[in-house]
């Protein structure tokens, strides 16, 4: 309730000063200049004073009071509600292309580097409410899991159900970007991102990643380009345990080809990024989120509900009942 009150005059609120100093004046010095009559004695007179006398300052009370609700009135007390409508001047079509490859599931990140993927992909999605977000994923082939789309509730379920296995073994680059500029052909967005994730080196696939990514030149899509993998070794899944069915893990060299997805990201004027570990993916996503940024325009409608008239009509009626009050059952004591 509070929060949506205001004075739109609070400056006359000063004036409440003078509420005390006017009850000073009407109770202590006003009540002293009436006439006086002096007699030797007052005994013959003495009677107690009756309930109407008693009541006689409630007059000035009356007046304070009035007095009081005035002063809040001019300083216009009121309830002001605001209803907002937003305009995406400059919307921003995005496809997010995620190498799914058995390497993926290496554990130099926590779990691996899918699951820390998802997690951090996941809030970059929910920061953008004003974009369209589709899902490529590729290993050594390419598919798109969700179409671009604004319902990010669709988006958020595809990529908590991205996992490592649908697609055939190897590391596709040239393919999975691909894909997705052929989402964002026909996008009339004013600006069109891909988001590219691996974790490897293009070993398979028959579109050749320079192809792809001079075909995203021309049609005015940026690429940003991220290498996922620690520094050094990691441990990656090398075979299955034929007893148990698990992944069997061992130790080997991170490799990726850094100079493929600097090049991807320089021709598009986008940026390349490595992503050593959990925190580092976080803030490349969290840069990304801050380099794209959607220009919204904002509407604010505001709808002011006045209180003053109902404190000037209680103003009024204490007035009149003072005068009254004055002109009837106090007439005698005036």
């Amino acid at each position: 309730m509070w929060q949506n009150f205001e004075f739109l005059h609070p400056q006359f609120l000063w004036l409440l000063i003078l509420i005390p100093l006017l009850a000073v004046w009407l109770f202590l010095v006003r009540n002293k200049e009436g006439a006086t009559l002096t007699m030797a004695s007052t005994k013959g007179f003495e009677v107690k004073p009756s309930m109407l006398a008693k009541l006689k300052p409630l007059l000035n009370v009356l007046r304070l009071l009035a007095l009081t609700l005035l002063i809040i009135a001019l300083a216009r007390p009121r309830n002001v509600s605001v209803s907002k409508r937003t305009k995406t001047n400059k919307g921003i079509d995005i496809v997010m292309a995620i190498d799914v490859s058995a390497s993926m599931l290496a554990r130099d990140l926590k779990p691996n580097r899918l699951e820390a993927l998802k997690k951090v992909a996941t809030n970059f999605v929910n920061q953008r409410p004003n974009d369209r977000i589709g899902i490529v994923v590729y290993a050594g082939e390419s598919f798109t899991r969700t179409p671009i789309t604004s319902d990010k509730r669709i988006v958020r379920n595809t990529i908590s159900e991205i996992k490592w296995g649908d697609l055939d073994g190897g590391t596709a680059i040239g393919m999975g970007l691909g894909s997705a500029v052929n989402r964002l052909k026909e996008s009339k967005a004013k600006s069109k991102v891909i988001i590219l994730l691996t974790d490897g080196v293009n070993n398979t696939g028959f579109v050749d990643p320079k192809t792809a990514t001079e075909l995203a030149v021309g049609l005015g899509i940026k690429v940003y380009t991220i290498g996922l993998g620690t520094n050094g070794t990691a441990s990656f899944p090398y075979a299955k345990d034929p007893r148990t069915g698990k992944l069997l893990f061992r130790s080997s060299p991170v490799e990726i080809d850094e100079e493929l997805l600097k090049y991807i990201a320089k021709e598009t004027q986008g940026t390349y990024f490595r992503a050593t570990d959990n925190s580092k993916l976080k803030a490349i996503y969290n840069e990304i989120n801050k380099l794209e940024k959607t220009e919204i325009e904002e509407f604010k409608y505001y709808n002011y509900q006045e209180k003053y008239r109902l404190l000037v009509l209680l103003a009024g009626l204490f007035i009149l009942i003072e005068v009254l009050l004055r002109n009837t059952l106090f007439k005698s004591f005036i």
